[in-house]
């Protein structure tokens, strides 16, 4: 699975290089204490969101009108396969390199759309996948858990060193079976990034929004009404 802003953390590395250093966004300064990020329990109920196809999941992304004004498509980034090392952190590194560059927990249908907003730095990005609910429900958490059990470690991609803390966030409240959210801080070259990510399980379907704090927060909902609308 790859979520490409954040989950893998060693897959954002390409993307932090590439971004000016930014300023921490008002609204990801007021992030929430941290607490057990995810909620509820898996079910394998089957509901209207079971084995949509990629392309029904295609139209359940958010598109720029959904969004509003000044936000932009952002065009796709090649596929970074550069020697991926995990220091200070063993249950990362137990994922692997497949891990670190998005080849292991591949499910079968996904969708996924990046926007940049303004003429800022900040990105939003959403995906969404779908499979049995068991199987989204441990490939996430295993992630996630990886990532929020080392406050902080380091990620060497390619030669170049990324400084990460990460801090487990309280589960949003916009519904769905299980929520996972954690904040991600990376620093590399002097500069530094901070990203939000939330992952919400609907049934057979899972989003995951990530980017600016702001822009997640208030897209959220947005995101969810979509994915999980049935008509």
């Amino acid at each position: 699975m790859r979520v490409r802003v954040a989950t893998t953390a060693l897959g954002i590395t390409a993307a932090l290089l590439a971004l000016p250093a930014c300023s921490p966004d008002n609204a990801g300064n007021k992030h929430k204490t941290p607490s057990a990020a995810r909620t509820g329990k898996p079910t394998d109920a089957v509901q209207e969101t079971a084995g949509l196809s990629s392309a029904a999941l295609e139209s359940r992304l958010l598109d720029p009108s959904d969004l509003g004004n000044g936000y932009l498509p952002k065009p796709e980034r090649p596929a970074q396969h550069d020697d991926v090392t995990v220091i200070g952190c063993p249950a990362l590194s137990e994922l692997g390199g497949d891990a670190a560059t998005g080849d292991t927990l591949a499910f079968p249908h996904k969708a996924e759309a990046d926007f940049t907003y303004g003429n800022s730095s900040s990105e939003i990005s959403e995906e969404l996948y779908s499979d049995s609910a068991k199987k989204l429900s441990d490939g996430i958490d295993r992630i996630f858990d990886a990532m929020t059990g080392c406050p902080t470690y380091q990620v060497v991609a390619g030669g170049t060193p990324v400084d990460v803390t990460s801090q487990k966030l309280p589960a949003p409240l916009a519904g769905g079976d299980e929520q996972w959210s954690q904040l991600l801080t990376f620093i590399a070259g002097g500069r530094s990034t901070v990203v939000k990510q939330t992952a919400i399980r609907y049934g057979s379907l899972l989003l995951v929004v990530s980017g600016s704090p702001a822009l997640v927060d208030r897209h959220l909902d947005k995101a969810l009404a979509k994915a999980t609308a049935t008509s």
